[in-house]
């Protein structure tokens, strides 16, 4: 099933369901208003949901419509909880190059901070900033969003409670993060908000290319229309099922908190490119000895899209400008 909340001039949008090769919308209103009451209330309304997911398929609605990405606001596009991991390991080594830091003791545990949940932009919403001097990135990630979840669930049961999985754009202000991280407290300033594709899925719609609770597909990223990277979400060191399990240790998780992956990142990078501009400058300074690649600028686009491997779309597209916030 796929599932889109389309502009109604609320906050919250209006729920649609999306033909699979995303060129046809149904409304949901009548079953689900909105994603976050899907998501409170997904035992009863995921069989109603996927009843009319399947008749769209067929072309059997008359209520069906084109469906327009530029329509479309995230799908949740404001949640309780955004909690965000860092589970591509070589994507933390580089890191650490990049900021000069020495490697974190994990004690087997998985890195996590929680970000702004209140907003999450429209996948073609221009991103705001105030300067360009605080190093403008962008990060490509996957994301899962999950019904309510029992404190301390085990990593077997949390998968049960994975009910959709979404492409973000996790943004970050590279100057500001190492100097948050040396107070041993979260990011605050560093880390803005996300953006999401269009459509969110369920697990089941991604066959065979949903693995170990892993996305098994190739993030493409352009920046400013010119590729600049293809890796792979299935190299994470835990997979969400472990996010999840993490991140209900002492809490309940309210249906509709978002975990993210991190930045896509494969021990590959200098073959397949890279997912965030300050990947790329850790390879060039282990590669050439300094970092050369300049950070965004205003006026700057990114895009970010998954393809499954048939070459359809799986989320839609994240196209985004960066602007000078007014």
């Amino acid at each position: 099933m796929k599932l889109a909340t389309l502009k109604n001039g609320s906050k919250d949008g209006s729920l649609h369901i999306v033909s699979r090769d995303l060129c046809f919308a149904v409304s949901a209103n009548d079953i689900a208003p909105t994603l976050q009451y899907a998501l409170e209330n997904w035992h009863q309304v995921e069989g109603p949901l996927t009843d009319r997911f399947e008749a769209l398929q067929k072309g059997s609605l008359v209520d069906a419509f084109a469906f327009d990405h530029n329509q479309a606001l995230a799908p949740l596009p404001r949640a309780w909880q955004w909690l965000d991991g860092s589970a591509f390991d070589c994507h933390g080594e580089l890191m650490d190059k990049v900021f000069g830091m020495k490697p974190m003791d994990r004690q087997g545990r998985p890195l996590m901070y929680q970000g702004v949940s209140n907003k999450f932009y429209a996948p073609t919403e221009a991103a705001l900033f105030t300067t360009e001097d605080e190093f403008i990135d962008f990060e490509g990630e996957f994301g899962v969003i999950v019904d309510e979840t029992p404190m301390g669930i085990g990593a077997v049961d949390a998968a049960q409670h994975i009910r959709l999985v979404v492409q973000i754009n996790d943004w970050s202000l590279r100057k500001l993060a190492p100097i948050e991280m040396k107070t041993g407290f979260g990011w605050v300033q560093a880390k803005p908000p996300c953006a999401m594709a269009p459509v969110a899925v369920t697990p089941d719609e991604l066959g065979e290319n949903w693995r170990n609770s892993r996305v098994a597909l190739d993030l493409q990223v352009k920046w400013n229309d010119k590729q600049f990277g293809a890796a792979n979400g299935e190299p994470m060191s835990c997979g969400f099922n472990e996010l999840v399990e993490h991140a209900a240790h002492s809490r309940t998780l309210v249906a509709g908190t978002v975990i993210g992956s991190g930045t896509v990142s494969n021990a590959n990078y200098r073959e397949i490119g890279s997912s965030c501009i300050a990947e790329r400058r850790g390879i060039e300074l282990m590669d050439e000895g300094e970092a050369k690649t300049g950070f965004m600028k205003f006026g700057d686009t990114v895009h970010m899209e998954v393809f499954d491997p048939s070459g359809q779309s799986v989320f839609g597209a994240i196209k985004q400008e960066v602007i000078k916030a007014k």
